[in-house]
Formats: C-alpha cells, sequence, structure tokens
C-alpha cells in the first residue's frame, strides 16, 4: 500500500467502524499513550529493563509486542494527518529533502558514526 492508500483505508474505517474521529487533541493525547507503550516494550527487548516473569509479552522477546506498539503509533499518527488535512507522502518527501540538504556530509563526516 501506498501512503495515500493507507490514509484513505483509515479514514474509511474510521467512517465505517469508529463513528468520527477523536477531536485532535484527544489523538495527540493517545498518540503520546501509544508511544509510551512502544517505548516500554523497546527498553525492555533492547534496553537495561527486564521484563516482569508475569509479563505475556516476554514470551517472545517483545516482538509480537512491538509490531502491535508501532501499528498503533502508526495508526494513530495517521488518524491525526486525516482529521487536520495533511498528506503524509507529501510531507515524507519534503521531510527527506529538507534532510538530504541539511545533512548530506553532516553523518558522512561524523567519526562517531566511522
Amino acid at each position: 500500500m501506498t501512503i495515500k492508500e493507507v490514509q484513505e483505508r483509515v479514514d474509511a474505517w474510521i467512517k465505517e467502524y469508529g463513528v468520527r474521529y477523536f477531536s485532535e487533541l484527544t489523538n495527540m493525547a493517545v498518540l503520546t499513550e501509544e508511544i509510551g507503550e512502544l517505548a516500554r516494550i523497546i527498553a525492555r527487548r533492547y534496553g537495561e529493563q527486564s521484563w516482569k516473569a508475569s509479563d505475556p509479552r516476554a514470551k517472545d522477546n517483545g516482538k509480537e509486542a512491538l509490531q502491535e506498539e508501532m501499528a498503533d503509533v502508526l495508526w494513530v499518527l495517521i488518524c491525526l494527518a486525516n482529521q487536520t488535512g495533511v498528506d503524509l507522502t507529501e510531507a515524507l518527501e519534503k521531510s527527506i529533502e529538507k534532510k538530504t540538504n541539511r545533512d548530506k556530509t553532516r553523518h558522512i563526516n561524523n567519526p562517531k558514526l566511522q
């Protein structure tokens, strides 16, 4: 799927099953919550924190949970883009161009990355 198709699919789902979009402020809070859940998984999978023995997400070291939380973050971000009129394809293209112009030699010349 293209990003445009994903935005359209999420919009269709909201209209069919979700009744309406939550407010932008509510979706921002939900996005923050989902990012926190993603951070928790990453802290345990890649960081120094350990899984609680009772945590069912520990069974595969959080791989399934990592996918689920990333998808949840993407879902809410797409909702916010849809309801605020942001074309994510266009926005991402502009962001890549900006980063390329700004950083085209910065990272290559960074000795910390060598």
